[in-house]
């Protein structure tokens, strides 16, 4: 299974000669072998990402053999590792997998991360929307009054989240001000300061949102 395609049902692929021949819901799409076919780069999120093949190896452990084929991203220079079957060169796995958000959340943070994930190549647009993600879960959690710090302190007071998990909500709410109000003073966030605020909000959507629905659904499921 190819994990890059996830908006498709069944993706399998096999390296043929000098093109890659993708099938997508039983279709048969053919690519240059020298470029990997995929919806976002799992390292910068860009959309439809020039991976390009860089080498393809093979490992071997005693009796055990295994065949590896790198790509490299032009955004962002992330490396993407597939493993191949020996024979055929079927994609078994890669390494890293998409990134993507829960889908079990409501539209408007939900929306958000979905910025967030597209724009990590472009830090400052990714924060922001990650704080938005963050202010938007918490009202809708109910705590609609003042400001988002209040917001912030508000849940932590009352043990929607932990403090440590507030004191990381207010470092992106002032790194997301920073770009707000392009303060001359602040350093221009990375690529890691991007990531790191993705990390935070996807944790925060599944504590808030994806977790407790799942759990209603076994109860519910136990129930039936």
């Amino acid at each position: 299974m190819l994990h890059f395609r996830t908006t498709y049902e069944q993706v399998s692929s096999v390296v043929a000669g000098n093109t890659w021949n993708v099938v997508i819901d039983g279709k048969k799409v053919i690519v240059p072998q020298q470029h990997l076919p995929a919806e976002r780069c799992p390292h910068c999120g860009v959309a439809k990402p020039d991976l390009r093949h860089s080498t393809t190896i093979e490992t071997v452990a005693g009796v055990t053999k295994r065949r590896w084929a790198f790509f490299a991203c032009s955004t962002c220079a992330g490396m993407v590792t597939v493993e191949l079957e020996r024979s055929k060169g079927y994609v078994i796995q890669n390494f890293p997998e998409l990134k993507d958000v829960p889908t079990d959340l409501p539209e408007r943070p939900l929306v958000y991360l979905r910025e967030a994930l597209a724009t990590v190549a472009h830090p400052s647009a990714c924060i922001m929307a990650c704080a938005s993600a963050v202010d938007a879960m918490l009202k809708l959690k109910g705590l609609t009054g003042g400001t988002i710090n209040a917001r912030i302190n508000t849940a932590a007071e009352q043990h929607i989240i932990t403090q440590d998990m507030a004191a990381w909500a207010h470092q992106i709410r002032l790194d997301a001000n920073d770009q707000r109000h392009a303060d001359l003073a602040a350093p221009l966030p990375t690529l890691e300061d991007a990531s790191r605020c993705v990390a935070f909000a996807t944790v925060l959507a599944e504590l808030l949102f994806s977790l407790p629905t799942r759990v209603t659904r076994g109860i519910e499921g136990k129930a039936s």
